[in-house]
């Protein structure tokens, strides 16, 4: 129910009541103004976008951390997005007062500030303002979103930004590694796991008459304090079919350094089952001594999917060696060290050109094959 009226002072009276039967009124100098105002309040109830305009006075940061609580994630994710909030400039503002220039302006900081952040953390962070805000939209807490729209920094393709060491480089990396290590590198490089995933390997795990490797839980955590043994993720419990030399390396390892705790952990530091040791102080004193300061330690497990790839395999035998949950993640990923169409169609007129010009004339032969 809808009215306008004139007050005895001239000023104009819109009102309306709302679906729980809540009153809400403005007062407009003109007629006219007060009934376009009734008109879009009627407008958004039709099209189930009305939202009661008090609903949105809450800080950005309070629904943010009571949004938070609700979602299913792991600990880590729970963590990440914590520290997000500290860095958004809007937080004490109210929902419905945020507005698009406000979120693009904090993109502009995080992107060309004094400490300009990589694209992609940029986009990590907004993507979870994002959620917050889409979700406030569902609770009918405020109408639009102000993130719609908003420009991004663009991200390096990822062939170009995806740094892949040679095998000759590996096998720097695991002549030059320490025995407490070198198993660790081996099953990065040579088994595809991530690095929580190998942190978190027990002898159990190792098949060694088989020649495999059982991926169950990670190791997860930010720092010493936080750090957790958890499943893996989601759609990456597998088991990995690995080569001789690998479980080679692997038995070396304990028998050489050993296990330890009652659940046979494979690789600690000092008994702490921490992997940020691994790929921090660990894999940089290593790269330097090799002289490969370009790569990271989740770039070996790159150098497994192309070896992979390289030999033939397809979508979805790499997706399951290295646990992607679809097989859209791994092409996403990997797409550019799949062989294209005309590689292919160059690789088979070659094997035909071959067998045809063995069985020709020796002038013709020696002039097509060089």
């Amino acid at each position: 129910m809808a009215s306008i009226k004139q007050r005895p002072d001239g000023v104009w009276r819109a009102r309306y009541r709302d679906a729980a039967g809540k009153e809400h009124s403005r007062h407009f100098k003109r007629k006219v103004d007060g009934q376009r105002w009734l008109d879009e309040v009627t407008a958004s109830v039709i099209t189930g976008r009305y939202v009661d305009p008090k609903a949105g006075k809450i800080a950005f940061s309070v629904w943010y951390e009571h949004w938070m609580t609700r979602q299913v994630w792991a600990a880590g994710t729970h963590e990440s997005a914590s520290m997000i909030l500290r860095s958004i400039p809007f937080a004490e503002k109210h929902l419905n007062q945020i507005m698009f220039s406000d979120v693009q302006l904090w993109i502009k900081e995080m992107s060309s500030g004094a400490k300009p952040l990589s694209p992609k953390t940029v986009r990590n962070r907004y993507n979870f303002a994002r959620m917050a805000f889409q979700a406030a939209i569902k609770d009918k807490l405020i109408a639009e979103d102000p993130t719609d729209d908003v420009k991004l920094p663009r991200v390096r393709r990822v062939e170009a930004s995806m740094a892949i060491p040679t095998p000759e480089q590996v096998g720097e990396f695991l002549g030059e590694a320490p025995l407490f290590f070198r198993a660790y590198v081996a099953v990065c490089a040579f088994a595809g796991l991530r690095l929580g995933e190998a942190s978190g390997l027990q002898l159990s795990d190792i098949d060694f008459l088989r020649k495999t490797i059982t991926v169950s839980r990670q190791v997860q955590g930010q720092t010493k304090a936080k750090t957790e043994v958890v499943s893996p993720k989601n759609g990456s419990e597998r088991v990995v079919y690995v080569a001789e030399p690998l479980i080679n390396i692997l038995a070396y390892h304990v028998k050489e350094v050993g296990v330890w705790g009652d659940e046979q952990w494979l690789f600690g530091t000092g008994g702490h089952l921490w992997h940020r040791m691994m790929a921090g102080y660990h894999w940089r004193a290593l790269r330097e001594k090799v002289g490969a300061d370009e790569f990271t330690l989740h770039d070996l497990r790159h150098f497994y999917a192309s070896g992979l790839i390289a030999t033939g395999c397809d979508v979805v035998t790499v997706q399951r060696a290295l646990g992607h949950a679809l097989p859209s993640i791994t092409l996403n990923t990997y797409s550019h060290l799949w062989p294209t169409a005309e590689d292919k169609t160059r690789a088979a007129a070659n094997e035909m050109m071959t067998t045809a010009l063995e069985s020709s004339a020796d002038s013709l032969r020696t002039i097509a094959l060089g």
